[in-house]
């Protein structure tokens, strides 16, 4: 009955996403306990943070090793630079036979969700359509996976609407189920997670720069590396890691009556660096980078508008690996432009 099914469901991943923070230990290999889920509900979710201060997260029975992200007030997410995004929602491993067992129980003795609901989930997990008995028999065996929702909620959280099923060991989810972990959803969730540093380029001249005048940018090579999240299931043995690699700077100067170097106002990394800074003496070249203005800004200023274009590649368990849609993070910053002031004898 799945206009009675859907709203329970929202409401157990609603629960998930809004958990309280608490160390959630996850076993290496599967084996008879009660670990998976912390609960009969299997809803919590888990920070741990380390010596150096970078926070590991479960959630869904994936855990995330951001260490290797970029880090500061002024990082931010990725925006897909195609109309693909992240999975909204995804399925993991979440209850032993036994959680599911406690989870399921009470919701059919309170009958808050009707009888011939109860009555449909007691046929499918207690009498053999398709699960006798939680199939305890299979109890260390495998998992029970249900669905869990990024904590943001963007667009599509609630598509994840399957019945929890049971998954062997060793096995890999069924193929008709969309976003059940895989090394390449873990990579997608990966991407996600993904952070990179500020794009604020650096121009000279650096407080004010003049009509006409070239005005050279880039990007400090010493924070602008390559970015990594990795994520994992440790019941499952499995892993994917998403880098991040910039390639390109776009200057957009925030006026039209300016000029772009190169014309394009695209920026091409060269030998890990992107644009050239300014250095004495060569006032009268070309920058690489950079942006003329051909007109003051008045009493107000300009908003350059600096992004950055990230290749995004990813590793994953067994050999797996391959390309993700490119990644863009963007950053306004203001310009004052001047007259050139002459005196006139």
């Amino acid at each position: 009955m799945p206009a009675v099914t859907r709203p329970l469901r929202t409401l157990s991943t609603v629960v998930i996403a809004g958990a309280c923070w608490s160390l959630v230990v996850f076993p290496g290999t599967a084996h008879a306990d009660d670990t998976l889920g912390e609960g009969p509900q299997g809803t919590e979710q888990g920070a741990d943070a380390g010596k150096d201060g970078t926070l590991s997260v479960t959630a869904g029975g994936i855990v995330f090793d951001r260490s290797k992200n970029g880090s500061g007030n002024s990082a931010g997410a990725l925006t897909s630079a195609t109309s693909w995004t992240p999975p909204p929602c995804w399925y993991a491993p979440k209850y032993t036979p036994e959680q599911l067992q406690k989870y399921l129980e009470p919701t059919w003795e309170a009958g808050s969700t009707g009888y011939e609901w109860d009555a449909e989930q007691r046929d499918r997990y207690v009498n053999g359509h398709p699960y006798k008995d939680f199939n305890k028999d299979k109890t260390g065996k495998g998992y029970f996976w249900d669905s869990f929702v990024n904590k943001d909620f963007p667009p599509g959280w609630d598509s994840c609407d399957e019945e929890i099923f049971w998954v062997d060991q060793g096995n890999p989810p069924p193929a008709n189920i969309e976003n059940a972990v895989t090394p390449k959803v873990l990579a997608e969730l990966a991407y996600a997670e993904i952070r990179v540093p500020s794009t604020k380029v650096t121009l000279a001249p650096a407080e004010a720069t003049k009509v006409n005048l070239p005005t050279w940018s880039w990007l400090d090579d010493a924070q602008f590396k390559p970015v990594s999240v990795t994520a994992s299931v440790p019941v499952l043995g499995i892993q994917a890691t998403a880098t991040a690699e910039p390639v390109s700077l776009r200057i957009e100067p925030g006026t039209k009556d300016a000029v772009t170097y190169p014309a394009s106002g695209v920026c091409d990394i060269n030998n890990g660096r992107i644009g050239e800074p300014y250095a004495k003496g060569r006032a009268d070249q070309t920058p690489p980078c950079g942006v003329k203005y051909l007109r003051s800004s008045g009493n107000g200023t300009y908003p350059l508008q600096a992004t950055v274009t990230w290749n995004i590649e990813w590793t994953g368990s067994g050999g797996a690996g391959g390309d993700l849609p490119d990644g863009t993070f963007g950053a306004t910053q203001d310009v004052v432009v001047q007259e050139i002031q002459s005196v006139v004898r």
